[in-house]
């Protein structure tokens, strides 16, 4: 029954003056049963001999039949229509490239209950996922840069990338520079008219031939806004070094983060520098940016209309066929 509901909810009539005809069926009715019936005089009674006479239920049922075949053209006439509503949701075109250290740093444990890398990873999963109509990439980067995933607006491939990116994969270091200028090159030509950079380090510049602030003014240059996030508590942090009998060895080393560097990229770009010192912080500092880079968004519907005139109309058809075998067989209406 819901189904039938929303069926008819969804139909509309292109030209629904036409029922006002609809009216005009009980004037029908009323003319048609105050209308005298012709009389004819037969000189003999002999002369109705084998005249049958209709029936009052069969004129009843002709009559219905006609009624039904006339309302079922109006509504034909009507142009009964359904529409499959497709909304098309146009941004005014951020584009995003989210870059994430990947070194063995991040694998230090002071973002409980996982280590920075994972918690990084998950923050900016929740980032992706609450965006609407803009064009993400993904970078991961270390010794050098690779680009997970180019500008897309496919947040479930976005996401699934994520979670494949783990500790390892490329040279160990942090080539801060290099990951600035892979992005800026992803961003330089892309159609958006806002570019954007969000990158995520908990070291300090130590590999790579480019240095970060000249990457940051190439960037500036071609309208890439950085925002750093700087990932790691005060002081030292437990990092594994290896493997022994029972796992992963860890040892306490300091928590270095080049935050003056982070904070002049950001600056030379028109960002911000965040510093996140535990999970929560970080999440904060996903939220504050989501904010900040959020524009209107357009939505334009389109409509795909469905003629549904062919199904009253063959239905009017139907019943005269029908009121016609009848007639033939009883006779036509008086």
């Amino acid at each position: 029954m819901s189904d039938l509901r929303t069926w008819w909810a969804g139909i509309e009539f292109a030209s629904g003056w036409a029922l006002w005809l609809l009216l005009l069926l009980p004037l029908w009715w009323l003319v048609r049963r105050k209308r005298k019936p012709v009389a004819i005089a037969f000189p003999r009674t002999v002369t109705l001999k084998g005249v049958v006479r209709r029936p009052g239920g069969m004129a009843r049922t002709l009559v219905a039949l006609r009624s039904l075949a006339m309302a079922s053209m109006i509504v034909a006439l009507a142009r009964p229509r359904s529409g499959a509503r497709e909304d098309q949701i146009l941004s005014e075109g951020i584009d995003i490239i989210m870059a994430l250290d990947i070194s063995s740093s991040m694998l230090a444990e002071d973002f409980q209950p996982n280590n920075r890398l994972e918690v990084a990873k998950a923050r900016i999963k929740d980032f992706i996922m609450a965006r609407q109509g803009d064009r993400i990439g993904l970078i991961a980067f270390a010794a050098e840069a690779l680009t997970q995933v180019p500008l897309a607006v496919d947040y479930a491939v976005l996401s699934d990338a994520t979670d494949d990116i783990q500790a390892g994969m490329l040279e160990d270091g942090t080539a801060i520079g290099t990951a600035i200028a892979t992005a800026a090159n992803r961003l330089r030509d892309a159609p958006g008219r806002s570019r954007v950079l969000v990158l995520l380090t908990d070291g300090e510049n130590n590999r790579g031939a480019i240095d970060p602030r000249t990457a940051a003014q190439a960037a500036a240059a071609v309208g890439v806004k950085i925002y750093a996030i700087g990932v790691g508590t005060e002081g030292v942090a437990p990092v594994p070094v290896g493997r022994g009998l029972f796992g992963l060895r860890y040892e306490n080393r300091p928590v270095r983060i080049d935050e003056a560097l982070l904070q002049d990229v950001a600056k030379t770009t028109g960002g911000r520098y965040f510093r996140a010192r535990d999970a929560a912080a970080l999440e904060r500092i996903y939220q504050q940016i989501d904010q900040l880079e959020r524009v209107p968004i357009r939505v334009k519907t389109y409509v795909r209309w469905t003629d549904l005139y062919r199904w009253p109309l063959a239905f009017a058809l139907g019943l005269l066929a029908l009121e016609l075998a009848l007639s033939a067989w009883r006779g036509p209406l008086p």
